[in-house]
């Protein structure tokens, strides 16, 4: 029986909330809306959150508005997705896999993290266990606990010469034994991110198979996140569902596909999952009773562009366009030999700046020197004195891994801007040589 006469103290346990507390993305946003106020002759250029600073293409656009004038697709759309996006997603991945996707294979979903909580409240009960890797996109953690199951974290280790020179994906190692340990009777899927956010490191065909291995051996599932599957700047994109050296993975295997990050429509939220048929099912039924449908008129909208990408190359010449920011934003960096990891996917960057030297008197707010990390500081100072926006990726992590990590001595950039945007910050940046 209730004692209290607060109708908030009825509130679920699980949002045990902190006064004041705010989430990183509220905390940072703030922090930028209030530099710009204190200088307003100063522009603030925003790289924290990884949303677009530019419009989805012409023929996106145009899907929109000829599907508004449409009344069937102002109305509900089925719960498992308009039947001509179903089809074009289908047509998507067959083309991606080099074989034939059905749309019983295919779901679609209000985003990409709601497709995510669609597989996890399909499949998990309270007292399951999850295997997530270590750097991981917030999201994933009270998704799955949500269900009342229980995260297992396996390191992606911090590569320690990223201290003083540059790496690749490939240097930063997974933590194969505690992997292997973390999977027991309770244990139901791992979840993987490739393209990965925060690092942007693509996973091996040798690395997936070594993961896929023991998917098949404990009789798991692996959710494999792909949102960021059309930016891939290796030479290929392994993924679970394709992997030649071990074809039954795919029977376990739910990939997950963003039109936000495809079409550069984040606000859109149109996302989907691929799977074997008799496990969409059950992601399909959980899809149901969280939201039954997606958006109509977005829905038709993605399946119309998605008739367009092949014939405009599209994927590749966004793909090219995001080497080339790259290489513009990057070069600050050389020339200031302050080391990053080399993306080998996705829009992030993410630098190494234990060599700027923040004046030892500057003083922080309780809201970023409580948090108890470098990587706040630096991102709170990067605001304030250099006006640019990032992001401090400790965040991506369980709070009692966080000092003393090597990802404390970095941040993290989004490069998904216009050029003149990147071009600002840049030359923003360059006042670090004050500070080295």
């Amino acid at each position: 029986m209730a004692t209290s006469s607060d109708p908030a103290s009825l509130h679920n346990p699980y949002f045990n909330l902190k006064p004041g507390q705010k989430d990183i993305w509220t905390l940072i946003n703030e922090t930028a809306a209030t530099a710009q106020l204190e200088h307003p002759n100063r522009k603030i250029v925003n790289l924290g959150q990884g949303f677009f600073s530019y419009k989805p293409p012409e023929f996106a656009l145009d899907a929109v508005d000829q599907a508004l004038e449409s009344p069937q697709f102002n109305q509900y759309a089925p719960a498992r997705g308009n039947p001509n996006l179903l089809r074009a997603v289908a047509a998507h991945y067959s083309k991606s896999y080099g074989r034939e996707v059905s749309v019983d294979e295919v779901q679609i979903t209000t985003g990409a993290n709601e497709g995510m909580f669609s597989i996890f409240f399909g499949f998990l009960t309270r007292g399951d266990e999850v295997v997530v890797f270590e750097p991981f996109f917030d999201q994933y953690i009270p998704n799955i606990e949500m269900t009342g199951a229980k995260v297992k974290y396996v390191e992606i280790q911090y590569p320690a010469k990223l201290d003083n020179e540059n790496v690749t994906g490939q240097d930063w190692q997974i933590d194969w034994e505690t992997l292997e340990k973390s999977i027991n009777e309770r244990t139901k899927m791992i979840v993987i991110n490739t393209p990965h956010n925060p690092i942007g490191k693509v996973f091996t065909t040798e690395e997936l198979h070594r993961i896929g291995e023991l998917v098949i051996k404990h009789n798991l599932i692996l959710v494999s996140d792909e949102v960021y599957e059309n930016l891939y700047y290796t030479p290929d994109f392994p993924r679970p569902a394709t992997l030649q050296s071990l074809p039954e993975l795919r029977e376990r295997t739910l990939t997950v596909g963003s039109a936000g990050k495809s079409f550069a429509a984040t606000g859109w939220r149109i996302g989907y999952i691929q799977g074997p048929a008799p496990l969409i099912k059950y992601v399909t039924a959980a899809h149901t009773r969280i939201c039954f449908s997606t958006p109509a008129p977005l829905q038709e909208a993605v399946a119309q562009a998605f008739g367009q990408v092949d014939k405009l190359d599209y994927f590749g010449n966004v793909k090219r366009e995001y080497i080339k920011k790259y290489e513009l934003f990057t070069k600050v960096f050389d020339d200031l030999q302050l080391p990053y990891t080399v993306a080998q996917g996705g829009y992030f960057l993410l630098v190494n700046l234990s060599k700027v030297k923040i004046p030892q008197d500057y003083v922080f707010p309780e809201t970023i020197s409580s948090r108890g990390t470098l990587d706040f500081k630096l991102a709170y100072w990067l605001i304030k004195e250099i006006g640019v926006v990032s992001i401090p990726p400790t965040e991506f992590l369980i709070e009692q891994n966080r000092v003393g990590n090597g990802l404390e001595k970095c941040v993290r950039f989004a490069v998904c801007k216009d050029d003149s945007v990147l071009e600002d910050a840049v030359e923003k940046l360059k006042k670090l040589k004050d500070y080295l």
